[in-house]
C-alpha cells in the first residue's frame, strides 16, 4: 500500500483505545483495511492521567490494527474530548480591497482571521475554526462570499478551544508510541463525520456521542455547526451504578451492562433474574432484570435531562428540525433511543456509522463512530491538499487558499 494515502483515527477514550486505518482511493473513497481496540489506561474523562499507561495501550491497539491492515502506522488523526474543551462563536469584519470591490478568497480569509483574534488565557489553545456563514453589506446568509461585489465583508466562526497541557499530554502520549500526531479533531465533530448526511445538517441535528468517560454534544443548523459542549458523565458511571447497585466487581458489572441492560421498564423482565457474582468470595446471588433496567435507566435519563437543559440554553432548540442522533457505547443500551424520544421530545435515531468498502462490518456499530469520523475528517483533508497542489498556484498562496478551503469544508463533508 502507498502510505501517502493511509489515513488513521485514533480515538483515545476513557475505556477503550480506538485505532482504524483507511486506505483511501484515487476518488477519495475510503476502504477500511484494519482495526484494532485495546482497554483505556491512563486517561479519564478524555483527559491523559498517566503517560506511560497511555503509551502502552495506545501501542496495543495500533500494532493489532497493523497486522491485520499489513502496514505500519506513520501518523493519526487524534480525537479530543473532556471537560476542557470550550467553545464560542465570533464575528470578524473587515473592508473589501480587492480590485472592483469583488471579494476574493483574500478577503474571506482575512475575515476569517480577524474573528479568530480573540484574547485566550496562556492556558488555552485554539483547536479549530469553522466558518458558519457571511454576511455581504446589509446581505445575509450567504454561505460563499468569494464573487460576490461589496465594500463591507462580516463573518461568523465556531472557535473551539482547549487547555493546552491537555493537548500537549496527548501529543506527548502518541509521540512516545512512535506515532506523529497529523492532527487533533473534536470527537463530537469527528462522530458527525460519520453518522451525519446532508440533509439533516441543513434541517437542524443535535449528534449525542455516549463515551465512556464522557458525553459530547454537537449542534448543527444550516449545514454548520453551531454549538458544542461535553458532559463530565457518560458510560462508565453507568457502570459504576450497576455495581453499586447489585454489589459486584466492576468488571462483571461493565458485562452485565453490556448484555442485560436496559433502558426501558416492562413486564417480561419482572420475572427474568442474572446470576450476579459475589465480592471477594461471597456467594452469587440472583438479580432481577426489572431491577437492573431501573439501576440503568435513572443513569442514563440524568444524562439526557442535563444535555436537554443544556440544548434549551442555546435556544437552538427550536431549530433542530431532524432530532437527535445518539451514538458512541452506551447508545446500544436497549431502549436508549425511546428513553430519549422521551426526554427531549423530539425524534431520535440511533448513529450508525455511514457504511464503507472494507471492514464495514466491523466499524458500522456506534462504538466505533468517533474512530471512523476521524479518518473521513482525514480523507477531507488529504482531498482540500490535493486539489490545491494540483491549482498551479503559488506555494504560499495555495498554503493560504488551502487552510481557507479546508475550514470551509468541514461543513460539506463526505
Amino acid at each position: 500500500m502507498d502510505n501517502k494515502r493511509i489515513i488513521v483515527g485514533l480515538d483515545l477514550g476513557t475505556t477503550k483505545i480506538d485505532v482504524i486505518i483507511g486506505e483511501v482511493s484515487e476518488n477519495y473513497d475510503v476502504r477500511i483495511v484494519g482495526v484494532g481496540t485495546s482497554p483505556s489506561e491512563g486517561l479519564r474523562k478524555g483527559v491523559v492521567v498517566n503517560i506511560d499507561a497511555t503509551v502502552k495501550s495506545i501501542q496495543k491497539a495500533v500494532e493489532e490494527a497493523e497486522l491485520m491492515a499489513g502496514i505500519d502506522v506513520k501518523d493519526v488523526y487524534v480525537g479530543v474530548a473532556g471537560k476542557h474543551i470550550k467553545s464560542l462563536t465570533a464575528r470578524g469584519i473587515v473592508a473589501v480591497n480587492s480590485r472592483g470591490n469583488e471579494i476574493s478568497h483574500a478577503d474571506v480569509r482575512r475575515v476569517i482571521e480577524q474573528a479568530s483574534t480573540i484574547n485566550l488565557p496562556t492556558d488555552r489553545e485554539i483547536v479549530h475554526v469553522i466558518p458558519q456563514g457571511y454576511a455581504v453589506d446589509d446581505q445575509t446568509g450567504i454561505k460563499d462570499p468569494v464573487g460576490m461585489n461589496g465594500v463591507r465583508l462580516e463573518g461568523d466562526v465556531h472557535i473551539v478551544t482547549a487547555n493546552t497541557s491537555s493537548i500537549q499530554n496527548i501529543y506527548k502520549s502518541v509521540e512516545r508510541a512512535g506515532i506523529k500526531v497529523a492532527d487533533v479533531v473534536l470527537e463530537p465533530l469527528a462522530s458527525a463525520y460519520a453518522v451525519l448526511e446532508k440533509d439533516e445538517r441543513e434541517l437542524g441535528v443535535a449528534v449525542l456521542d455516549i463515551g465512556g468517560g464522557t458525553t459530547d454534544l454537537a449542534i448543527f443548523v444550516d449545514d454548520s455547526i453551531r454549538y458544542t459542549n461535553c458532559l463530565d458523565l457518560g458510560g462508565e458511571n453507568v457502570t459504576n451504578d450497576v455495581a453499586m447497585g447489585i454489589s459486584t466487581p466492576k468488571e462483571r458489572a461493565e458485562e452485565i451492562k453490556k448484555k442485560w441492560g436496559a433502558c426501558k421498564l416492562n413486564s417480561l423482565i419482572r420475572d427474568e433474574f442474572v446470576t450476579v457474582p459475589g465480592v471477594a468470595g461471597r456467594e452469587d446471588k440472583q438479580v432481577s432484570k426489572e431491577f437492573l433496567a431501573k439501576i440503568v435507566r435513572a443513569r442514563m435519563a440524568e444524562i439526557f435531562q442535563l444535555v436537554a437543559k443544556d440544548i434549551q440554553r442555546t435556544r437552538l432548540r427550536e431549530k433542530i428540525g431532524a432530532g437527535l442522533v445518539l451514538t458512541g457505547g452506551c447508545a446500544t443500551i436497549s431502549g436508549a433511543c425511546e428513553l430519549a424520544e422521551e426526554i427531549f421530545n423530539m425524534p431520535v435515531k440511533l448513529g450508525i456509522p455511514k457504511t464503507t468498502s472494507g471492514l464495514s462490518d466491523t466499524v458500522g456499530n456506534p462504538l466505533h463512530a468517533t474512530g471512523l469520523g476521524l479518518v473521513l475528517y482525514g480523507v477531507q483533508k488529504l482531498k482540500q491538499e490535493e486539489i490545491e497542489l494540483g491549482s498551479g498556484g503559488s506555494k504560499a498562496q495555495g498554503v493560504l487558499d488551502m487552510v481557507k478551503r479546508f475550514v470551509s469544508s468541514l461543513k460539506n463533508y463526505v
